[in-house]
């Protein structure tokens, strides 16, 4: 059974994510510190777990297995889940895979450093249209590649 999983505090897709899961009889868990906004749908759970750096990243990790895909923006968290076997997606529509998130955890780390010396600024731009329709055609393909495989 294929899950999706929301890190879902400050998830600017979460829309976007459960239409795909909706058209693919997907269940959603919407996981986050605090209580997450969603519909009446019985494919949906919400999890909140408890006030703690990490520990909506580490329910997720906890409950992923193969296959399943993760929706997030934490890089650290898509590492841990790609050492699962599981899929793990940005909400810009970008897949992190095993050939890219070096690179990215790489990168984080790098920015990381910069802001804390002062070199720059504030965080990454914002979601725009382009990126939730990105976003949207990545996560089909994700899903419907693993539904071929399977």
């Amino acid at each position: 059974m294929l899950d999706l999983f929301i890190d879902a505090d400050a998830c600017p897709v979460k829309d976007e994510a459960l239409k795909v899961a909706r058209r693919h009889g997907l269940t959603v868990h919407l996981v986050g510190n605090r209580w997450v906004r969603a519909d009446g749908d019985p494919a949906i759970r919400r999890v909140v777990v408890p006030e703690g750096p990490d520990a909506a990243d580490d329910w997720i990790v906890e409950h992923v297995t193969t296959d399943d895909i993760v929706v997030t923006q934490d890089i650290r968290l898509a590492a841990r889940c790609l050492e699962k076997r599981a899929q793990a997606i940005g909400p810009t529509g970008r897949p992190f895979t095993a050939d890219n998130i070096g690179m990215a955890v790489a990168m984080r780390e790098l920015n990381a450093h910069l802001r804390e010396i002062g070199e720059i600024k504030g965080g990454g731009a914002g979601i725009g249209p382009r990126d939730r329709s990105r976003f949207l055609e990545s996560l089909e393909q994700i899903v419907q590649a693993i539904r071929r495989r399977s």
